[in-house]
């Protein structure tokens, strides 16, 4: 049954940012297979399509999921491998939650201004 604690966030958390980083790689690798159009192809519309700013936010939301993802991932091989995982896997998660926002304010510092000031 589903209670709401850390461990089951933790778990769904895991899942759609592995989702959306698989979204992310999908259209990427579509989109860059393009480029063997030439110069006057469809990559540079879709270029400049993905340079709007919903897009560019999107592309926030999968750096954070990327680091969180791996950090989660790092957390899970812990409880996995040691005897005392488990105990502390509640600790360890917000320490995820802590190191992933820690890395996610440089990123929004160098990202924020160009995502609202078109650069």
């Amino acid at each position: 049954m589903y209670r709401g604690k850390e461990g089951q966030w933790a778990f769904l958390l895991h899942r759609l940012s592995g989702v959306a980083i698989a979204l992310y790689l999908i259209i990427h690798v579509l989109d860059i297979s393009l480029v063997m159009y030439g110069p006057d192809g469809p990559f540079n519309t879709f270029l400049a399509f993905y340079h709007q700013w919903p897009f560019r936010i999107g592309l926030v939301l999968v750096m954070a999921g990327v680091v969180y993802h791996a950090l989660n991932g790092l957390r899970i091989i812990i409880m996995d491998f040691s005897e005392w995982g488990i105990r502390y896997q509640r600790a360890m998660w917000y320490g995820v939650l802590v190191l992933t926002t820690a890395i996610g304010i440089p990123v929004l510092v160098k990202v924020i201004p160009e995502i609202f000031g078109g650069v």
